[in-house]
């Protein structure tokens, strides 16, 4: 990656109490000597790009150490330097990195920080090690499971080997719900569990200052002499006082329009996310553990700014909203298409099938109006008695989810329904009768409205402690990796992208008819989402799939399977939509 230079700036900080600073910037010779009340003056290293004023530069009088000390009357802190690093999450075409781009605004002014992305770096590392050698002191990593794990562990481990003063941090879905592996492993000094809008800036605040004060902070997992503490989720912030998104900031460590590309949405697509958590608790879902039920969304209002200045400034035409349940308020979802619908764009999101059922036909003719085009939404099962049993919530029932795909039909929005198939059952024979019952139900809902998109998952368990289905999988034998490196072997990854589920009630001839289904089914009726795919190798896959779909014959689909592979067929689950 190239790092464009700034100008030299001396930072004065004026020390009034431990925690309490102020700051004055002005351009001058940074070989200045310190300055007589009182103050420290500083020089910025002219390698990192238009650093944010504040807490952040190495001291001019020090030499390079892991920390710097600076040191005014009887105050002493440390000036932390943060590394914010995405690990590769897809082979090509990336979307923005909400995730350190949020927990950047967090600290944008206060420390000095970059980014590193491991999409857009061949390879990150000499990157992150550069910023090492330069004395970056923090080492914070964003953690989804499967592809990420395979940057982030190795990273990290061998940051603590070479940088063993460097604090290491991680965040994400991942370490939050396998944190027992995580803070075991000995490499990573804390998890922030759940949004770090505030407990990220607050940890940092504590390690300059006072590390007693780190038990006290909210969303924050760690290790204290030996045991594995957890502290209280803090309430979820109100999302319209959070800083602004620094994209201007991002944009000179990697151009924003590397993030935007062509999907079926439009030529320039974005992701971005307008709210936090989901106010169901789902027993196989990994936003349960983090957020308990709980929901907080930006206003209308707020999303409208930030979808429209990257309408003007980037040319955006198109939004993946990577919320985990966009629609929850009808008032907000209304607000924001009537503030849209102008600016011509096409939109995605995910929601509920009992929510979005409630809204009234103007609203849904509103939203479509308005650019909505597709809803991803969490169908599941054909089975109402395994819905309650999954705690799902809510009123959604499968004669519903057949009524909403022909409502969704006439409204002209496509329904994405995703299935999770291999649930565990008193017997393999009934294991083997769900399948059977869920792949005749998904057929009924693509007769009822063929463009309903259909995404498959084979159950993997959620470490959602306390709830039925997770005792049910934890009494059959099933256990996660207890070492943080086992995540990295290739069973595990297919675990995380729940294809290769690992369960013991699950035998190989079910995953194989799951995986059987899912080839004819991908063939019969192909993604509209992989707009590689022409009208002819359309209609050539339909053809060649159509006895196999018709009369069930799921074993071996090799020629499906070759043709796909050949034409490099997309599946959203896997990788998210097609971008070029």
């Amino acid at each position: 990656m190239d790092i464009p230079n700034i100008v030299s700036r001396t930072h004065c900080l004026n020390l009034k109490a431990a925690g309490d600073y102020c700051h004055q910037e002005k351009h001058t010779d940074s070989s200045a000597p310190p300055q007589a009340d009182g103050c420290i003056n500083h020089a910025t290293n002219n390698a990192n790009p238009g650093l944010p004023a504040g807490r952040f530069i190495r001291a001019a009088l020090t030499v390079t150490v892991r920390h710097s000390t600076l040191t005014c009357g009887r105050n002493d802190f440390l000036v932390l330097r943060i590394i914010l690093f995405n690990p590769r999450s897809a082979r090509s075409k990336h979307r923005i990195p909400n995730s350190i781009l949020q927990v950047g605004a967090s600290i944008h002014g206060k420390y000095e920080y970059v980014f590193v992305d491991g999409n857009l770096e061949s390879d990150p590392w000499p990157v992150i090690q550069r910023y090492l050698d330069e004395g970056f002191d923090v080492f914070g990593c964003t953690v989804m499971p499967g592809p990420q794990l395979l940057q982030a562990i190795p990273y990290t481990k061998r940051i603590r080997e070479f940088y063993p003063n460097v604090t290491t941090i991680w965040g994400g879905y991942f370490p939050s719900n396998q944190y027992k592996s995580v803070i075991n492993s000995g490499y990573v000094d804390y998890v922030i569990n759940g949004p770090g809008d505030e407990a990220f800036p607050r940890l940092l605040h504590a390690l300059e200052h006072d590390k007693s004060a780190i038990p006290f902070i909210h969303n924050l997992i760690f290790k204290k002499d030996g045991a594995v503490i957890k502290t209280p989720l803090a309430p979820l912030v109100d999302q319209d006082q959070l800083p602004p998104l620094p994209y201007d900031y991002l944009n000179r460590f990697y151009p924003l329009k590397r993030y935007l590309g062509r999907t079926f949405l439009g030529k320039r697509t974005t992701a971005y996310h307008s709210s936090m958590g989901c106010p169901f608790t789902c027993s196989f879902c990994a936003v349960v553990p983090i957020y308990n039920a709980r929901w907080k969304g930006k206003s209308a209002e707020l999303i409208y700014k930030d979808i429209k200045y990257l309408i003007d400034e980037h040319g955006v035409d198109s939004v993946e909203f990577h919320d985990n349940n966009f629609f929850v308020s009808e008032k907000r979802t209304i607000a924001f298409s009537r503030l849209i619908r102008d600016e011509k764009i096409s939109w995605w999101g995910e929601g509920r099938i009992d929510t979005i059922d409630k809204y009234n036909d103007e609203s849904l003719s509103l939203m479509r109006e308005a650019g909505c085009r597709m809803i991803f939404f969490g169908a599941e099962t054909s089975d109402d008695e395994l819905l309650k049993k999954m705690d799902k919530g809510g009123t959604q029932t499968t004669e519903q989810m057949m009524r909403f795909a022909d409502r969704m039909k006439k409204v002209g929005i496509i329904p994405e329904y995703s299935f999770v198939l291999g649930f565990p059952a008193e017997t393999p024979e009934k294991v083997m009768e769900q399948i059977d019952r869920d792949i005749a139900y998904i057929k009924q809902i693509k007769a009822i409205n063929p463009e309903t998109e259909i995404i498959i998952y084979v159950y993997s368990p959620v470490p959602t402690e306390g709830s039925a289905l997770y005792e049910q999988v934890t009494a059959s034998g099933f256990k996660f990796p207890e070492k943080l490196e086992d995540w990295l072997e290739p069973q595990w990854q297919n675990f995380d992208l729940r294809k290769n589920p690992l369960t013991p009630w699950l035998t190989p001839a079910m995953v194989d008819k799951i995986l059987g289904f899912e080839t004819v089914l991908n063939a019969r009726y192909p993604t509209v989402s992989d707009f590689r795919m022409t009208p002819l190798k359309r209609k050539v896959m339909q053809g060649l799939s159509e006895l196999r779909y018709r009369h069930n014959l799921f074993k071996f689909p090799l020629e499906l399977k070759i043709l796909q592979r050949l034409w490099k067929y997309r599946q959203p689950e896997l990788e998210g939509f097609l971008m070029e």
